[in-house]
């Protein structure tokens, strides 16, 4: 397949630079070509957010242009801050501004959760206390109940890029421990590299984990009506 055949998925990213999150290509190899356009978030915090919010409909209308065939607002906190009926909003004035499909991150979490039966979940983040606190009113709006949330407390875009696959599994394995009738993990936080982390969780926990990055994917994917497998990744990738 020529790289003109492939299918084009747009992808609206918190940094500045713009580029495609590495999830991506790891799940869906050469079969699918990503192009993304930065917000410029300061901090992942209410207040940042804030700052590059009303950017999100023009960088829509961006990758359109450059042929997209659905797009995502790959930041969770970003489209979860101000709660479940923003976050259906912006996703409809993302659709009606370029005419294609359109998703969030933090719908991509709750479609996960749901597609995989979880309706207590343990919450493993890398957010401040106002964060976390936002995103359990987000989970409780979808009909999910955050039995366990506990964060990082970072605010620094590029730091959280930086979080060990080992830190994540030890946070997964507090927020499990705390709460054990949860019936999944999730991880939220787009920027956090937690492909490894899955299947390690997964593999000690016995329980199925939904992370923010791949699940945007994997959701994008779905939306854009192609197939959103992934085996190796964890048991979201299987279905």
């Amino acid at each position: 397949m020529t790289r003109s055949e492939r299918p084009c998925l747009g992808l609206i990213v918190p940094p500045r630079a713009g580029d495609v999150p590495s999830d991506g290509p790891a799940l869906y190899g050469d079969s699918v070509r990503f192009v993304a356009r930065g917000l410029g978030l300061g901090e992942i915090s209410a207040r940042g957010y804030e700052e590059v919010i009303d950017k999100v409909i023009d960088c829509a209308a961006e990758l359109a242009r450059q042929g997209a065939q659905a797009v995502s607002l790959m930041g969770t906190s970003l489209s979860f801050f101000r709660g479940a009926p923003f976050n259906a909003e912006l996703e409809a004035a993302m659709a009606q501004r370029t005419g294609l499909p359109c998703t969030t991150m933090s719908h991509a979490i709750v479609r996960g959760l749901r597609a995989l039966g979880i309706a207590k979940v343990a919450v493993a983040t890398a957010y401040i206390d106002d964060v976390n606190e936002r995103l359990a009113r987000y989970l409780v709006a979808s009909g999910i109940v955050a039995t366990e949330v506990r964060g990082l407390a970072i605010t620094g875009v590029r730091e959280v890029g930086e979080v060990s696959t080992q830190t994540l599994v030890a946070l997964c394995e507090a927020v499990y421990a705390a709460q054990p009738e949860s019936d999944g993990i999730l991880i939220s936080c787009g920027g956090l590299l937690t492909l490894d982390a899955i299947r390690i969780v997964e593999a000690r926990l016995g329980v199925a984990v939904v992370s923010s990055s791949p699940a945007g994917f994997w959701d994008l994917m779905r939306v854009a009506g192609l197939d959103s497998r992934a085996p190796g990744h964890g048991r979201l990738f299987e279905l």
